[in-house]
């Protein structure tokens, strides 16, 4: 018995979905519109798609439904007019109806999904040959080009074969729906045999009885009737005749868009093939080859547009200005390939658009959050029904240019599958060296990407490959300072929260301390998207009042926001200026992480307690940061006699570390000084400094080694209101990225070995803390006397 499962599922009306296919369905009924989204709220997408008995029946029960269906992935999808949708979906297995649930709102069938018996049988392969050169003879009687026939040989798998000839036969669905029955490979390869060989039949006895009646000089109805369609037809060819003149095309495209046309002209309009071939000339034809935007080369008219947009940000404006003033000097080059890696909320898609607007470039716009499908960047073979090209194809023609500003947005959350690896297809289209010639599935001529500006964001880079990342010039934006977040709400946030809801960009004023609080007590984030959000919360109250007031808009009124009016507002602080214990604990010490939402004070427990040297560690750590956990206790042991610990402590105590916010996983070697500092607290007994924070890892020796994210972590210290940080002395040069306002309200203390920052760390004085030290040197002095 095959796997069981339960889908969403939709009731087809006069078509079959065969394994294998992509094809395009509008869905209008309103339970299937709602399976549709149920389907689409999962990460897999999957609809189970069998076929209905009696397609008037518009409420159909399972006996009015065929028993075997076929699970289907959607491809893609979109509203259409009177509330209906369009999808795209791909066939991938059969599958037998068990029963079909219907819940009031949708429906959705327990299925068990079918094998396919006789796949690789020596005598299905054959079969699968002849009934190939068997539809070839039936092609010439549907108009399907001989290129298709071709692709049918490379196809390996007979099933696959035996499905996507089954697709494009104009036979009744009774017939279409028992070949789907058919698990049996050979057994559908043999009724399909039969069944093309009876549609060859039949057209070459039709084709007989015209040759006859032209013979006797009699008229064919059929021919009458399609006048009308002959006469549209020629007109549409006569149009992408017209634009292949009129359209500024590489004589490589021209070519092939003439040799299309003159294809076309050979093709009666009903033919399936007719229209492949016509959406296909018209993809090249509304494709940029030759067109470009005018760029805007002034430096001082782009770093303007750059300043107004957004606030900070020196490294990218300039690198930004480096581009132009190059382009400028040296003429036409290969653009940058730039990925923003940074915190969410801190602007990266924002500045993307900004940089369009200061090159005077076109802008588009592609997210690859859960992209996991690499026909998704390079298009499917245009013998799939529905194809389409890409994403990076469409959005070209999106853009009407060939040198835009394309941003590939969420570059860190592509995801790979059975279906292929979208960052190996990334590869081409971000390589200067490769995307000169990107060759899409669909289009299936070179592509110049030569003249994008490509521009990724991404969260983290540790999730992107590493060839992917190689190819992009990576930089960093850290989250904002608490100036900076006032100084990007007044410019900018508040104006446009004001706009939002309908007032004047002046009509609403906050104090500099109401911002402020805002800042410090609503809000704890590395970017501004949460401020935005309570600035909006705020100026919509004051929207409220005026309508409920009847104030006249016209008048500019003016409304000042204090703290008095945030806390009526936003209601009680959600946060204290402060989160982290502000008294000096015993075997508690806070460390400075970074996150991918920015820099976080993180606090470390020790407890000792009686028992034979057993270590526990919680607070769901990974494998790195519980090695750091192990190198403190060995140094700690290592030091155990100077600063007065029971040399047998490991032996007679069992330790406990653990990492509050147990479900967030932790990891990484930068709390390996913190660790120990608690672990020292702990057996001396000696509390840790309230107002210390510190990052950095440790070796066996106690010496201090440099760790990453330096001003992140130093913007959360200042942002938990904890005056003095210890960190590693090579990491010095790091300060140079930190804000000086920053700095200036931070005792930072460099250090290079553990022994310094017990000595800065733990409430109290040297000779309290090396007790063993110390005593030891008094009795060399007696031995000495």
């Amino acid at each position: 018995m095959g796997e069981r499962k339960v889908f969403p599922t939709i009731p087809l009306r006069d078509i079959i979905a065969f394994p294998h296919i992509v094809m395009p369905l509008i869905v209008g009924r309103p339970k299937s519109v709602r399976a549709l989204d149920e389907a689409l709220a999962t990460d897999e997408k999957l609809l189970f798609l069998p076929t209905q008995k009696n397609p008037r029946i518009n409420e159909p029960k399972q006996e009015d439904i065929y028993e075997i269906g076929t699970i289907c992935k959607i491809k893609g999808h979109q509203r259409v007019p009177n509330e209906n949708r369009k999808i795209i979906i791909e066939g991938l297995h059969r599958a037998r109806m068990i029963r079909l649930i219907d819940n009031g709102d949708f429906l959705s069938a327990e299925v068990e999904i079918l094998e396919e018996i006789n796949q690789s049988h020596p005598e299905a392969k054959a079969m699968a040959k002849e009934v190939i050169e068997l539809f070839r003879n039936l092609a010439k009687y549907m108009r399907i080009s001989s290129e298709y026939i071709d692709i049918l040989y490379n196809i390996k798998n007979p099933g696959e074969v035996c499905d996507v000839i089954s697709a494009q036969l104009s036979i009744p669905i009774e017939k279409k729906q028992s070949l789907l029955d058919e698990v049996d490979v050979l057994k559908r390869l043999k009724m399909l045999k039969s069944i093309i060989e009876e549609e060859l039949s039949q057209f070459e006895s039709e084709k007989r009885a015209r040759v006859r009646a032209r013979g006797r000089g009699e008229s064919s109805g059929i021919i009458g009737q399609g006048d009308f369609i002959q006469d549209e037809w020629r007109e549409e060819i006569e149009e992408l005749e017209r634009r292949a003149e009129e359209k500024d095309l590489p004589e490589r495209v021209r070519e092939v868009v003439l040799k299309e046309i003159k294809k076309l002209k050979l093709m009666t309009p009903l033919a399936a093939e007719a229209t492949v071939v016509r959406n296909y000339v018209d993809w090249l034809l509304s494709l940029p080859w030759t067109e470009r935007s005018e760029e805007k080369l002034d430096l001082k008219e782009a770093k303007k547009i750059l300043d107004e947009d957004h606030w900070g940000l020196e490294k990218v404006k300039e690198r930004i200005i480096e581009y132009l003033a190059v382009r400028k000097l040296a003429g036409p080059s290969k653009a940058p390939i730039l990925c923003f890696v940074g915190p969410p909320g801190v602007g990266k898609t924002s500045l993307a658009k900004s940089i369009a607007r200061a090159t005077g470039r076109k802008f588009v716009r592609l997210s690859l959050g859960g992209v996991r499908d690499e026909a998704e960047i390079r298009g499917h073979r245009r013998t799939y029904i529905g194809a389409l090209p890409g994403r990076i194809i469409q959005m070209m023609r999106k853009a009407g240019t060939k040198n835009p500003v394309f941003l590939l947005d969420e570059v860190d959350k592509l995801c790979a599958d059975f279906r292929g690896d979208p960052a190996a297809a990334l590869l081409e289209v971000l390589d200067p060296e490769q995307n000169h010639s990107f060759l899409d599935h669909y289009i299936d001529i070179e592509y110049d990407l030569s003249e994008v500006f490509f521009i990724c964001t991404a969260n983290v880079t540790y999730s992107i490959p590493a060839p992917l990342l190689d190819r992009m010039e990576v930089i960093r934006i850290p989250g904002y300072t608490e100036h900076e977040k006032y100084e990007i709400a007044r410019r900018f946030l508040i104006p446009k929260q004001a706009k939002n809801s309908g007032l004047n960009e002046d009509t609403v004023n906050f104090t500099k301390e109401a911002l402020y609080k805002i800042i410090r007590e609503y809000t704890r984030e590395a970017g501004v998207r949460n401020l935005e959000r309570e600035i909006g919360n705020v100026i919509r109250k004051v929207s409220k009042k005026i309508v409920e007031q009847n104030i006249d808009i016209k008048s500019n009124p003016k409304f000042t926001i204090n703290v008095k009016d945030v806390l009526k507002f936003l209601g009680p602080p959600r946060f204290k200026p402060s989160d982290v214990d502000s008294k000096s604990l015993v075997g508690v010490a806070r460390g400075l992480a970074w996150t991918e939402f920015g820099g976080d004070v993180l606090m470390i427990e020790v407890s000792i307690l009686p028992g034979s040297g057993r270590l526990t560690i919680t607070g769901k750590l990974g494998d790195v940061m519980q090695e750091s956990v192990k190198a403190a206790i060995s140094y700690v042991r290592s030091r155990a006699r100077e600063l007065g610990i029971d040399p047998d402590f490991y032996s007679k105590t069992d330790i406990h570390v653990h990492v509050p916010e147990g479900a967030v996983p932790k990891d990484g070697p930068s709390a390996g000084i913190t660790i120990a500092t608690a672990i020292i607290s702990a057996l001396t007994k000696i509390p840790v400094r309230a107002d210390v924070s510190m990052t950095g890892e440790i070796t066996l020796r106690g010496r201090v080694l440099p760790i990453g994210g330096i001003k992140e972590k130093l913007l959360a210290a200042h942002r938990y209101n904890i005056k003095n940080v210890i960190i590693p002395k090579e990491n010095e040069k790091d300060l140079e990225d930190v804000p000086r306002e920053i700095l200036k309200d931070l005792n930072i203390k460099l250090v290079e070995h553990m022994d310094e920052v017990v000595e800065l760390s733990l409430d109290a004085p040297k000779e309290k803390i090396w007790k063993g030290r110390l005593a030891e040197q008094d009795e060399g002095t007696a031995v000495l006397h």
